[in-house]
């Protein structure tokens, strides 16, 4: 029995909490509460209406409702869980501590309770491929393993059935992290550059969130470092834990020799021509989750899952061919980093959509990119004209296109493709000025490219 658990499921029997965000990952979180005893108030910006069933269901819980404009003031829980996408200095939340809440998450409490050994992902590129390698790699070397934080389903409603034998992967924002107190056993940094600026005060805010992963293991947790990145490097030397650092430049403790085979040490464990999913970044990805998981995945389970692997969709996605156009969704790449990787994956000619919303980052560095890789720009969305102003000045001679929706953005695309080239949706930029998210973009796209 997982006694700790225990503890705190009897410590919630008739305590007041608030949940603050009514979205899929916390409807389980309620349930949960609700089911331990708690007495639940659930916070949304959401009215009632706009809320629909999901109220109506709550309500029948027993569930108390705090909705609207005004759903953070009266935060009167003595615990009070938020939701990732709420800055934790929002004046409500600063009250409330200073009353006495305890102001958590989910998955903060989880990390605290759970039973089993953790590898935690985080990172500005790369973090849900290299979380769902792990997963995989663990899952096919024989261990019940369970996936949680940004993908899979929320962890702590579920955590009862988790034993200490399994192996839980995770991945992790910088959202997450901001407020985390407690790190996993074996923490990944894939890399990391200027993101979500929109909602951190600055770059120096958003590295010091992603610390977290690591500052709270003891000398017995292992932390794997990006040393091809000067940030993620310069971690080493503020870890208690064991640091592994992976490089596809320099020799490290998993490191790429000859530009062909991934070493651990001296020992030869993968060939990347076995790499079954496209581009550099995925062997930094391999290497990652290589450095988290060897030798206790053994070198034969790595081989097999690389050349099964396809990749996660809306990365690099292949969508369709038609008239030898090759179509591909990477509705995932919501930052200027993430497009240039996915373009530098190519060499034939690529037909480019891109736009979206803004995350307060330059976009100064896509325009070489542009130049090496794109024969022509189809612009949507709120960055639009930022990023053709970007191409006009580094790549004056790639035609750019504006377009209003994504039908007309896929027709122009499919117009402006001969033979041979590549239509690539990789927004450099995130979903919300349009969409709820990037994989509704990215279905969408898909959904316009299959009826061509």
């Amino acid at each position: 029995m997982n006694q700790k658990l225990e503890a705190w499921k009897n410590s919630l029997k008739q305590k007041k909490i608030c949940v603050v965000g009514i979205g899929i990952s916390h409807l389980p979180l309620i349930d949960y509460l609700v089911a331990c005893g708690a007495e639940v108030t659930a916070c949304d910006k959401k009215t009632e209406v706009e809320l629909g069933e999901t109220a109506q269901d709550l309500l029948k819980k027993g569930v108390h409702l705090h909705l609207g404009e005004g759903y953070l003031s009266n935060l009167d829980g003595e615990v009070i869980f938020k939701t990732p996408g709420l800055r934790p200095d929002v004046l409500e939340l600063l009250q409330a501590r200073k009353r006495g809440a305890h102001v958590t998450t989910e998955m903060d409490v989880f990390m605290e309770l759970c039973p089993a050994p953790v590898v935690a992902v985080t990172g500005s590129d790369g973090k849900t491929t290299t979380t769902t390698l792990i997963y995989k790699l663990l899952s096919m070397a024989g261990f019940t393993t369970h996936v949680g934080g940004n993908i899979g389903a929320p962890l702590l409603p579920v955590i009862d059935s988790i034993q200490a034998q399994d192996r839980v992967v995770l991945e992790l924002s910088s959202f997450q992290l901001q407020t985390m107190k407690h790190s996993p056993q074996t923490a990944v940094v894939t890399n990391i550059t200027p993101n979500h600026l929109d909602y951190h005060k600055d770059y120096q805010e958003y590295i010091d969130a992603k610390k977290n992963l690591f500052l709270y293991q003891n000398v017995c947790d292992t932390v794997v470092l990006n040393m091809d990145n000067d940030v993620t490097a310069s971690f080493a030397k503020e870890s208690r834990s064991l640091v592994r650092g992976f490089s596809r430049q320099k020799k490290a403790d998993v490191y790429l020799k000859d530009g062909k085979t991934i070493m651990v040490g001296d020992e030869a464990v993968l060939d990347i021509d076995e790499i079954k999913v496209p581009g550099m970044h995925n062997v930094e990805n391999y290497m990652a989750a290589i450095a988290a998981v060897y030798p206790l995945v053994s070198k034969e389970v790595i081989r097999t899952c690389a050349r099964e692997f396809g990749g996660v969709a809306h990365r690099i996605e292949f969508v369709r061919e038609l008239g030898g156009v090759r179509y591909y969704n990477s509705s995932i790449d919501s930052s200027p980093n993430r497009t240039i990787n996915t373009l530098n994956v190519f060499a034939e000619p690529v037909v480019l959509i891109a736009g979206g919303k803004d995350k307060g980052i330059r976009y100064d560095d896509l325009g070489p990119a542009i130049k090496k890789h794109v024969k022509a720009l189809v612009l949507i969305g709120a960055t639009s004209k930022t990023i053709g102003e970007v191409a006009a000045k580094d790549a004056p001679d790639v035609p750019a296109y504006y377009e209003e929706t994504y039908e007309a953005a896929v027709r122009r695309a499919r117009s402006l493709a001969t033979a041979g080239d590549v239509v690539l949706l990789s927004n450099a930029s995130t979903s919300f000025d349009m969409f709820p998210n990037f994989e509704v973009r990215g279905n969408l796209f898909k959904e316009l490219v299959n009826q061509l």
